[in-house]
């Protein structure tokens, strides 16, 4: 059974020339930057607040500021189905690949893989799936196995010969703080990731990515207003280096800058005791034109399209395949 799937990966440079394909997930996320009259400006200001932010926590040998620049990849996973060369393809994943470029010694050191994370199946189980299940019902709840099959896919990645032949690390996805949960600062301080926070409760994106086989813990770097969630395998501390780590700082706070100004640009930040605030108007907006409600809309959109292409014609497929497959 487990021959019945592979991967291939498609590699498209995130810059100033970036025009978003039409078939990738992405178009949820910060695709949206580069559409319409001011897509090259849009682009060029999230490159540069990246690069500043690099810098920023870069100090080290670094005088003026300016000896870093992060380049960004955008790798595309095709899921095969079958064992057949021509048998169907699906667009199951989409993930950042950082990369710091030293002007000082002109050499080129490697990133993170991950920071920013697109799934077609996550849109299907938490825009369709979940929504369905909870249509009329008194109190919320979560279907039976809710993201099973996802984080076995994702697991399936990951183990992959594709993954290995690609990526030398595990991922490391950076992701925002939920709205409603409280974040209490703890002592830990890292010199990079800063103060380590810890919520009140579990959230369900956190039993989501467990599911995938991540971790997860929340750290508000130097100079932030907010604490982010980075969700890892293996010891996010020691498995990284500082420049691997800030790559993934610079460039996931600046579009959470970007897409929830009240949280991650506002103008307070965050103390020992903090609940995110999605209606604070106490925040700065960046020179940066992003569209909030057609992310939102697309990702229901997407989540049909799923639906529809992956999850119904291969029902049975699917369901032999979790059912066997041991994490």
């Amino acid at each position: 059974m487990s021959t019945d799937f592979s991967f291939s990966i498609k590699t498209l440079r995130f810059d100033e020339q970036y025009e978003p394909s039409e078939s990738t997930r992405i178009t949820t996320n910060f695709a949206n930057l580069a559409r319409g009259a001011d897509r090259e400006n849009n682009l060029r200001n999230a490159l540069t607040m990246i690069n500043n932010r690099f810098n920023n926590l870069a100090k080290w040998d670094n005088p003026t500021a300016d000896r870093y620049a992060v380049e960004l990849d955008i790798i595309s996973v095709e899921m095969h189905v079958g064992a057949a060369a021509n048998d169907a393809t699906f667009p199951a994943i989409e993930i950042l690949k950082t990369n710091i470029l030293d002007k000082k010694t002109n050499t080129r050191i490697e990133g993170i893989v991950g920071n920013n994370f697109s799934s077609y199946v996550r849109d299907y189980d938490f825009s369709v799936l979940l929504l369905d299940h909870n249509k009329g019902q008194p109190s919320f709840s979560v279907p039976e196995n809710f993201g099973d099959l996802h984080g076995k896919l994702f697991q399936y990645f990951i183990n992959s010969e594709t993954y290995k032949q690609h990526f030398t690390k595990l991922p490391v996805i950076c992701l925002s703080v939920s709205d409603n949960k409280v974040y209490h600062r703890t002592d830990n301080q890292h010199p990079i990731l800063g103060f380590e926070y810890t919520p009140n409760e579990s959230s369900l994106t956190e039993q989501y990515f467990k599911k995938m086989g991540l971790q997860v813990r929340y750290f508000m770097p130097p100079n932030s207003v907010a604490p982010l969630a980075f969700y890892f395998f293996g010891d996010l501390l020691n498995d990284y280096t500082n420049l691997e780590l800030i790559s993934t700082i610079s460039t996931m706070e600046s579009f959470q800058r970007i897409y929830r100004p009240e949280i991650y640009n506002a103008n307070a930040a965050a103390g020992a005791c903090y609940q995110p605030n999605l209606k604070n108007q106490d925040h700065s907006l960046t020179q940066i034109v992003y569209d909030r409600k057609e992310r939102s809309q697309l990702a229901i959109e997407q989540g049909k399209f799923t639906e529809e292409h992956f999850i119904k014609p291969y029902q049975t497929v699917l369901e032999q395949w979790s059912a066997s497959y041991a994490l």
